[in-house]
Order: structure tokens, then C-alpha cells, then sequence
């Protein structure tokens, strides 16, 4: 009898305990569901006041960001690198713990396509007004509807030159017509060797300018084109000094090369530089008769970024004039905010090899993408031109 009282109470015991639990937990759910404003709240709470970028070398002003983190209250982590392939596989491979991502036009395309990037909140880019119409209407050939990508700066692959050492190292021959000689054809280069030849460690920046050289369609997807690049690039490989992406702007200001297949932006650059630092190197970005090669360095804010809202505020603070003019003004390269003109210093803003002449402008190569299969086969014989197999 006892037992028996003992476990009815027992049960008694449990049946009361689950239904005070159930109750509570019945509570708890129906204030979740019907309290949005809390739901709301917690859904938007402010992000930390963190944002990391990750952008080129030697592309900024040196107190964009201390300017930024001033007004804004918001830590910058700020990391560069010195290749699309560099960036390109860090936004692959998924969680980069960036916010901010600074591709080159055609590697954006692929990357926009395959789902890396965010959309813009325009609704947060009240300075988008300050755009050029007509560098937007070209970034919507590989971005329609400019909904993902803010254009950084832009300029062109060209050959840069220490005008008086590759007068020298040449002699008696004069500078070619065809500003593309001085790298690609071995008359020149094997004379220039002497002074110093680089050339960008990137396989697409390499083989597009080959292309072009030839007269083949730069963003061609036919192997045999591609050999025939590799064949003329192996002619000139005894000449070339280093592969060099990062460093031509150093090694042009100093006077330790002559000669660089690279950036014309770099190379206005480096002509600052040898004049500020009082080397009195005269250098010069060429403009070939046939055209460079049109590029794009845009913003992107990654699928995976932690801080879209900082990125945001990053990205319209950058779009103010004086902030972009002030960038153009310390690394030389033209920018695409049409208000920011009449900030650039008048040196730079009449430079014709930076902001370059309609007819100039025209010869440019436009912005391309290669497919997978065409960058793999690139990457393969980059490898072997460059190892020299």
C-alpha cells in the first residue's frame, strides 16, 4: 500500500513538473513569435566596428584609410597582394575574412558569376551620383545593371621605359614606331638586356599582350594561339631580367631596370617617385600606336563578408571627390569619378599617357574573360615560358 500511494505520487509529481516545463516553453515560443520588434532589434544589431580590405600595392593614399578610420570610428585591417591569381584563389577557397575585394574587370566577371560577390545596397551609396556614365556603361558589359562592382581605378598594360638607359643600351638604333618591340621583338631585346628587362609575373597579363602583338584576338579561346604566343614569348626569354609584379615601380624609380611590360599607371609611378627621391631617373609609360590593353580594378564586398555595412560605408566614402582625387593624385592612375576632375593635381590630369586622348582611347583592348579551360592551358605554358623549359 505504501509503495503503491509513493508512486502515485510520484507520477502525480511528474505529470505537474511537464506541465509547468511545457507551459514555460509554450510562453517562451509564443513571445518569439509574436514579438517582432525583438526579433527585428536582434536582427539587425550593429556590426563591430571592424573592416578588413584586401586591395593591389602601392594603390592608395597614404591617409585614405587614418581619414576614414577618423570619421567613421571603424578599425581597418589592410592587406595587399600583387596578383589576380593570388585573390582569385583565396576567393575560391571560401571564407576569405575580407570585406572588401579589389579584382581586376575580366577575374571579376568570372568571380561575379560564380557566385562570389554580394549585390550593392545602392541605397547606401549616396555618392554613386559622382560616377562617369561612360566607364559605368562599360563595367555593365561584365556587370549588367552595375549591381556589384564599384569601379577602384583604371589604366592599361603598356611598356614603361628609363628613356635615357634604353637610349643607351640601344645605340645606333633608334626607339621603334610600335612601342611593343622593346619587349617582344628580340632585335630590341637583346640589346635592352643589358639595362634590364621585366615583365608582370601574371599569366594573363603576359599572354593578353602577346596576343595583342600578333594581332590575335586577346581573349582568344584557340589553342593554337596561345602556342604561338608562347612561341614569340620563348624568343625573348634569354632577355628578361625577372618576373616582377610588385617591385617595377621600385626598380624603375632606382634605375636597377631599363625596360618593364606592366602597368601604365605603375609606371607614371615610378616617374613620381625617381622625382621625389631625387634620382633623376626620366621615365616614361609609352602609349603604343596599336593600343594597351584596357583594365579595371573594381571593389567587390565577397559573399562571406562579415561586415557588408562597413564595406558600404568604405565604398561611398571612396566615392567622394576629394577622397578619389586624392588617391589618383599619390598613384598616378585615372580614376572614373567624373566629379573628382577638378580635384586632380593639373601634372597628373594632363598627362596623356594617364588621362588618355579620345583617339588613344579608342585603340584600347576593352575588358575580356577567358574561359576555365583557356586559363588552365595559359597557366601551363606561362609556366614553362617563365622557367624557361
Amino acid at each position: 500500500m505504501y509503495m503503491n500511494l509513493s508512486y502515485k505520487k510520484y507520477l502525480f509529481g511528474l505529470v505537474v513538473v511537464s506541465a509547468v516545463l511545457a507551459a514555460v516553453s509554450c510562453s517562451k515560443s509564443d513571445q518569439e513569435v509574436t514579438d517582432p520588434a525583438k526579433a527585428t532589434t536582434e536582427a539587425k544589431a550593429p556590426e563591430e566596428k571592424v573592416l578588413n580590405i584586401y586591395n593591389w600595392s602601392d594603390y592608395i593614399a597614404p591617409d585614405t584609410i587614418a581619414n576614414f578610420e577618423k570619421e567613421t570610428g571603424i578599425k581597418v585591417q589592410y592587406d595587399v597582394f600583387d596578383s589576380n591569381e593570388i585573390l582569385h584563389a583565396k576567393l575560391i577557397a571560401k571564407n576569405t575574412g575580407y570585406d572588401i575585394v579589389v579584382p581586376t574587370s575580366n577575374w571579376a566577371k568570372q568571380q561575379l558569376d560564380g557566385g562570389l560577390f554580394q549585390k550593392l545596397d545602392k541605397g547606401k551609396l549616396t555618392n554613386w551620383k559622382n560616377l562617369d556614365e561612360g566607364i559605368l556603361k562599360q563595367m555593365a558589359a561584365f556587370d549588367p545593371g552595375n549591381q556589384y562592382l564599384v569601379d577602384w581605378m583604371w589604366s592599361y598594360n603598356t611598356v614603361g621605359i628609363n628613356v635615357d638607359k634604353v637610349k643607351a643600351a640601344l645605340g645606333d638604333t633608334p626607339l621603334p614606331e610600335n612601342a611593343w618591340d622593346l619587349v617582344f621583338n628580340p632585335t630590341y631585346t637583346s640589346k635592352l638586356k643589358s639595362c634590364g628587362i621585366t615583365f608582370l609575373d601574371t599569366p594573363t597579363d603576359v599572354f593578353q599582350a602577346a596576343l595583342h602583338y600578333l594581332g590575335r584576338p586577346v581573349y582568344t579561346g584557340t589553342p593554337e594561339d596561345y602556342q604561338a604566343a608562347f612561341d614569340l614569348l620563348m624568343k625573348v626569354r634569354p632577355d628578361i631580367k625577372k618576373f616582377n609584379s610588385g617591385g617595377q615601380i621600385d626598380d624603375l624609380a632606382s634605375g636597377n631596370t631599363c625596360v618593364a611590360y606592366g602597368w601604365a599607371g605603375d609606371f607614371n609611378l615610378a616617374r613620381k617617385r625617381s622625382i621625389e627621391n631625387k634620382t633623376e631617373q626620366n621615365i616614361e609609360a609609352l602609349v603604343p600606336k596599336t593600343g594597351g590593353i584596357l583594365f579595371m580594378d573594381v571593389m567587390a564586398i565577397p559573399a562571406d563578408a562579415k561586415h557588408p555595412d562597413n564595406a558600404h560605408t568604405f565604398i561611398n566614402y571612396i566615392m567622394r571627390p576629394e577622397v578619389t582625387a586624392a588617391i589618383t593624385n599619390e598613384v598616378t592612375y585615372a580614376n572614373p569619378n567624373k566629379a573628382a576632375t577638378e580635384f586632380v593635381d593639373p601634372e597628373i590630369k594632363n598627362n596623356k599617357s594617364i588621362y588618355l586622348s579620345d583617339e588613344d582611347i579608342a585603340k584600347l583592348v576593352p575588358p575580356g574573360v577567358e574561359d576555365a579551360q583557356t586559363k588552365r592551358n595559359m597557366t601551363r605554358l606561362y609556366t614553362k615560358f617563365k622557367s624557361g623549359v
